[in-house]
């Protein structure tokens, strides 16, 4: 038994478009590990063994490289989907008031989820020095009320 070139590709290509439908990232590395065997394949003649050899090779270190080296390089640094129930109703110092088109900057004395000042908006206007009380979170930002 061989599978051909065009076999590896529409291999790879159901792998790639199954992972569509299963969100937990890990099926494409099987896609792209049939893209690979599919262009030495083309290069090189080889037997079924050595291709599902290099299959199964190039799957696992894909995934290894993925897992171990890129993801943590691309985590999200924002603070978007913060836990709204650990800010809400904590006290802070305002210590830039906001300005027209510009978010003034509000300071905790304990860091509030890693970071002890915050962008803020704020409906009434404040000055520095003014206590504040977080009511919500909306995307990188507080909403506050003097307090």
């Amino acid at each position: 038994m061989h599978i051909e070139i065009w076999q590896w590709l529409l291999i790879g290509i159901a792998f790639c478009v199954f992972e569509i439908f299963v969100p937990s990232f890990t099926v494409l590395w099987f896609g792209l590990g049939a893209f690979v065997v599919a262009a030495l394949a083309a290069i090189l003649p080889l037997s079924l063994t050595i291709q599902l050899v290099i299959w199964a090779i190039s799957t696992a270190g894909l995934a290894v490289a993925w897992f171990r080296y890129f993801k943590p390089r691309m985590l999200d640094k924002t603070k978007a989907g913060i836990s709204r129930e650990a800010a809400v109703g904590q006290i802070g110092t305002v210590i830039k008031p906001s300005a027209e088109h510009v978010r003034g900057i509000v300071r905790f004395s304990v860091p509030l989820l890693g970071e002890d000042e915050w962008p803020y908006l704020c409906e009434a206007p404040l000055v520095m020095g003014d206590r504040c009380k977080v009511i919500d979170v909306l995307g990188n930002a507080l909403l506050i009320e003097k307090f």
